[in-house]
This record gives C-alpha cells, structure tokens and sequence, in this order.
C-alpha cells in the first residue's frame, strides 16, 4: 500500500460565518440609505383660472318645487297652482327629449307630509321623467 492511500479524504468544509457578517453589513447600510432615497412623488394639482366664473350646471334640468304649505307647485320658475296644471307643464317640458335628457328633480319642504311628495312623484312619473331626483336640504342639522 502506498502512503497515498493511507490517508483519509479531506471533506471540504465552508465557514458561513464571514458570508452572514458580509450580508448583516449590507442590510444595515440599506436600511440606513433607504429612508434618504425620495419615496413619494411630487403631485402638481392645475390651479383654476382667476377669471373663470362657474357655468351653469345645465339649462336643461327640471326642477319641481313643493311650496311650503303644499297645493301650490313651479316647474323651474313657471308657477302650477294644481297637479294637473303641474302634470300639463311637465308633459310639454318632456315631450321631445330624448331618453337620457328626462331627468327631473324634486324639492319639497321638509315638514311636508310624506303623502303629498309621493302624490307628486306619481305625477312626475306619469309624465315620463326618469329618473327623479330628491334634492335633500339641511342635511348637516
């Protein structure tokens, strides 16, 4: 036997711990550099025109107003002293229009009795609008 032989393999061994020190430093610098890095974006929001006044919302749009005390109705600024005088000024106003431009709001008092609202919304309906909107006052009280 040669002396060779004799001797046992060498089974290679790797030390992680200069490996783990390494990535620890590493970690710590990222973590200290991160915060100095922006993280946010800046967000220019366009500032309105000085001059610029605001436009009507729509010269279209129906408004049915419940007086105080109910019985008395107006259609945008046209008085209707009775429903069916209410019920003739919304068919005029409607007829025409096409489907998307039928939009109707309502404004009634708030001490008014709920069956009166509905009596109009019947009537708003009868006369094709769709869809009705309730424009709701106080709402912070």
């Amino acid at each position: 036997m040669s002396a060779n032989q004799n001797k046992k393999q060498v089974v290679p061994y790797i030390n992680v711990t200069p490996l783990i020190d390494v990535l620890l430093v590493l970690l710590i610098i990222f973590m200290v550099i991160s915060p100095a890095k922006p993280s946010c974006f800046d967000a220019r929001i366009p500032e309105p025109s000085p001059s610029s006044a605001p436009e009507p919302v729509c010269d279209l749009c129906l408004m049915v107003s419940v007086l105080p005390g109910g019985g008395s109705y107006k259609l945008n600024a046209q008085d209707a002293a009775t429903l069916t005088d209410l019920s003739a000024q919304l068919h005029q106003a409607l007829d025409g229009r096409p489907a998307d431009r039928k939009a109707v709001f309502l404004k009634a008092p708030p001490a008014l009795a709920y069956g009166e609202v509905v009596k109009v919304i019947d009537v708003m309906k009868e006369a094709g609008s769709f869809p009705i909107g309730l424009q709701l006052e106080n709402l912070g009280q």
